[in-house]
């Protein structure tokens, strides 16, 4: 047996004051989609892939320059990765339960460009190159998964830089003093979503953490226990997913509206999405709710960009599910007609108010009456319009029928008509 390496007690400790100001970018790795599959894939599949190793406090993992013939899952603990010699070294990021790293070495083939080490008491899930190279032949999305974790960080390199030079022109124009009422009331209203878009940013990183720790224990967990516990794990995951909506609705209206939000555009059919979608958020629906369907098979294929009218889809039969007391119905119908797809969703709800309907679709837009106030529109459906629109389309409010209170109904064209 190899003999444990530990770094002095000394150092120890100054890894571990340095936790609470080094800068948090474990966002990176919580949203990256490598990981998203590793906790998500079948379990068969996984168990033989993963060796388990356990480290002490203050044990050296591996050193930088060490061959990289591993990654290694986080299942307990919490790690540091630092540059140079373990005598004083740069520390570059943490690593905690959920996280990966040791991936670039592994899939450059290089050696280590980092050490690591344990700060606690650590449990890590590893992976060895033939074995990840034998799940890439048994998951074909692994390797696209990996190509979009490279592919995120660059772009956030890019983003980084952008809004640094961003900053830098916003200060240079809050130099000039504003010279009317009407300057100033734009000049709060920007203050307004900026700080918006910074909370959802910090929610962000907690809101994922969630999503990620779920997924642990459905990968660890003993099966007896997850299928004794399936309903309360369903609607924890549920629920998580629908917060990060609603975090990542805001934050994409904000980048339709500038144009760095581009459109992917593909060929799909459009009622299995919707019969996939009603089937994975029904689980939040009140007791007794039902949802009734008209979506004929026969329909043909829209070319639109898929996710995003993934989201918009999910986004109002959320908004149907919030609502709808117990006992209540949902409508979900889709229809051909003069070269559109019409979607609608009514259901028996609170119901809005005529003179609230056009308005509920713009950005932090609350009514005056209780109903609207119940409902909170401000974010989900500012997205939705900006990205029905984009798309050519159109999306409104109209009265029920058949004892529906609220319909909610969206066209897009067959064929491509982007208003971009």
């Amino acid at each position: 047996m190899a003999e444990v390496e530990l770094v002095s007690p000394e150092m120890l400790e100054f890894f571990l004051a340095s936790r609470e100001i080094h800068p948090e970018d474990s966002e990176i790795v919580y949203t990256s989609p490598l990981v998203e599959l590793l906790v998500s894939a079948d379990r068969d599949q996984l168990s033989p892939s993963f060796t388990e190793h356990s480290y002490t406090r203050g044990e050296v993992i591996f050193h930088e320059g060490d061959e990289g013939d591993a990654m290694y899952l986080v299942w307990s603990g919490q790690v540091v990765i630092v540059k140079g010699n373990l005598q004083s070294p740069t520390i570059l990021a943490y690593r905690g339960a959920g996280e990966i790293f040791g991936e670039m070495a592994l899939l450059e083939h290089q050696p280590r460009s980092a050490s690591i080490v344990a700060l606690e008491d650590t449990r890590l899930l590893g992976l060895n190159r033939a074995n990840f190279e034998q799940l890439q032949r048994t998951i074909p999305s692994v390797s696209r998964s990996i190509m979009e974790v490279l592919s995120a960080r660059l772009r956030r390199m890019s983003e980084a830089r952008s809004t640094g030079d961003l900053s830098e022109r916003r200060l240079t124009q809050q130099v000039s003093t504003l010279q009317s009422e009407k300057q100033r009331l734009e000049e709060l209203q920007r203050l307004r979503e900026e700080t918006t878009e910074l909370i959802i940013h910090d929610l962000r990183n907690p809101l994922s953490a969630i999503g990620i720790s779920l997924r642990m224990l459905s990968l660890v967990l003993p099966v007896d226990v997850l299928r004794a516990n399936s309903d309360l794990i369903g609607i924890a995951q549920a629920s998580t997913q629908r917060l990060q909506r609603l975090v990542d609705s805001l934050l994409e209206v904000s980048r339709i509206e500038s144009g760095e939000a581009p459109f992917e555009i593909s060929q799909f059919e459009l009622p299995p999405l919707v019969e996939e979608l009603i089937q994975r958020t029904s689980i939040l629906a009140r007791k007794g709710v039902v949802i009734e369907t008209d979506i004929p098979q026969s329909l043909p294929a829209i070319v639109a960009d898929r996710e995003k009218i993934e989201r918009v889809m999910v986004n109002v039969l959320d908004n149907a599910l919030k609502y709808t007391p117990e006992n209540g119905r949902i409508a979900v119908k889709i229809q051909q007609e003069d070269g559109k797809v019409w979607v609608s969703v009514a259901d028996t709800g609170p119901g809005i108010p005529i003179e609230d309907r056009e308005r509920i679709f713009e950005r932090f837009t609350q009514g005056p009456n209780m109903e609207m106030k119940r409902r909170g529109f401000g974010l989900g459906l500012a997205y939705c319009r900006l990205a029905v629109e984009g798309h050519g389309g159109k999306i409104w409010v109209e009265d029920g029928d058949g004892g529906m209170r609220i319909k909610f109904v969206f066209s897009l064209p067959i064929s491509p008509n982007l208003n971009r």
